[in-house]
Parts: C-alpha cells; sequence; structure tokens
C-alpha cells in the first residue's frame, strides 16, 4: 500500500470488520471517524499485549489509504528517529509502540518535532503503548506533556465469550466457518492469547483449503497434534 513511505505491508485482516470492539466500542468509532476524515487531534490507545493495538493502527491506515503513513517503532526502532522526517506532510499519521523508543534523548526530540509539525499543518496523530501517556516513560517533560493532551483510550482485553466471538469473526472475515463448540474447543487446547489463537487460525484456514474440510473438532484436533510433533 502506497501510503507506507518505508518497506512495510499492512496486514490483509487488520481492517475495522474483522476487529471485534466489545468493551472498546468507543475507540473504534474514534478511530474508524479519523480515518474516515473527521477532525480532532487524533488519540492515545493503550494496552496489554495481543489486545489489538496494531491491528486498530493498521485499520486507520488500511481505511485512510495515502492520507496516513503507519509506523511500527518496534521494528524500525534501530533505522533511528530520522525516519520521522516528512511524515508531517500527511494528514493522519500512526506510531505504534512508542514507548519502545521512550528515554532516548533522540527519539523523543523528534517525536517532539513532529507532534508540533503536525499541530502547525493540521494533521493528526494516533499513538500506541503499552501504557497510558504519563506512564510511558519520556524523559522530555514538554513530549509527555504533549502526548498527555491526546484523547487517551484503553484497549480493553475480551473475556472467555468475547474471544471465542473474536476468532469466529475473524474466521467469517477470511471466508471460514467456526463452529462455537471448535471455537470452544481452540480456547481450551491452545495459547489463550488472541494473537497465538489467531495465527492458529491462520494455519487452520491453510490446511482446511488443502485438505478440503470443515473447521470440525477432529479436524483441529489433528491440526494442533500435528503441530506439536513439529
Amino acid at each position: 500500500m502506497s501510503q507506507l513511505v518505508l518497506p512495510l505491508r499492512l496486514a490483509d485482516h487488520a481492517v475495522f470488520a474483522s476487529f471485534l470492539d466489545r468493551g472498546n466500542e468507543t475507540l473504534v468509532a474514534t478511530l474508524a471517524g479519523l480515518a474516515g476524515g473527521r477532525r480532532g487531534q487524533g488519540c492515545w490507545l493503550w494496552g496489554a499485549s495481543a489486545t489489538g493495538r496494531t491491528h486498530l493502527l493498521q485499520a486507520v491506515c488500511g481505511e485512510a489509504g495515502d492520507r496516513s503513513v503507519y509506523l511500527p517503532v518496534d521494528a524500525l526502532a534501530d533505522a533511528g528517529p530520522g525516519i520521522l522526517d516528512g511524515l508531517a506532510s500527511r494528514e493522519l499519521v500512526c506510531i505504534d509502540d512508542v514507548d519502545r523508543v521512550a528515554g532516548d534523548a533522540g527519539w523523543e526530540f523528534a517525536l517532539f518535532n513532529l507532534c508540533n509539525e503536525l499541530i502547525d499543518s493540521g494533521g493528526r496523530l494516533v499513538v500506541s503503548a503499552g501504557a497510558a501517556p504519563r506512564e510511558a516513560g519520556f524523559r522530555l517533560a514538554d513530549l509527555e506533556s504533549r502526548m498527555s493532551r491526546l484523547p487517551v483510550f484503553q484497549v480493553r482485553p475480551l473475556d472467555e465469550r468475547q474471544r471465542a466471538a473474536a476468532l469466529q469473526l475473524r474466521a467469517r472475515h477470511r471466508g471460514l466457518e467456526l463452529p462455537d463448540e471448535t471455537a470452544a474447543y481452540l480456547l481450551r487446547h491452545s495459547r489463550r492469547d488472541m494473537a497465538s489463537l489467531y495465527e492458529l487460525l491462520d494455519e487452520l484456514d491453510l490446511e482446511a483449503l488443502r485438505a478440503q474440510r470443515r473447521l470440525t473438532i477432529p479436524f483441529v484436533r489433528d491440526v494442533i497434534a500435528r503441530r506439536g510433533k513439529a
């Protein structure tokens, strides 16, 4: 997708339609509005790993297209803060895992300058982190203050029933039928974080396509067993 200034790709599944928004309805509505061109400062979203922060930022950029840019700091930190240069030319800048460079003076000054440039240009900033702005570890007080002015949302984790519903939503988005009993089986017999569950669902999708099988419990049991022996 051409909104990336670096050779990165947005995940095909990372769209609003495949994200279960239970408990996060206001956040998702805010992000969808920003992606659609609604005016505003942007926002800061934080939460534990595997709660969907990356999914949501990529969904924003996928919806906004060339008006936006997605920057995963965790993957690009070694490139240095110079990668922020020129990003304020976009209407919408999405920075994922910004707290990974908190405490680094060069990155913090570059982030502060980007915030000011976006304000001057009328752009918006969407940031994700593992904590709220004042707990993110920034040493530059002006940057912490600037980030704290953004509307802050905590990404709420899904409960047991919601995890099953999220798996079924992702499956439908991929053109798969995931019966209730199979979804429950997956939750009982695999790692319970959503990133691992989605990875397993991707594998099941591929195996089901190869074998021309439905996602029944016996089929899923066989795939998981083979996976454990690999």
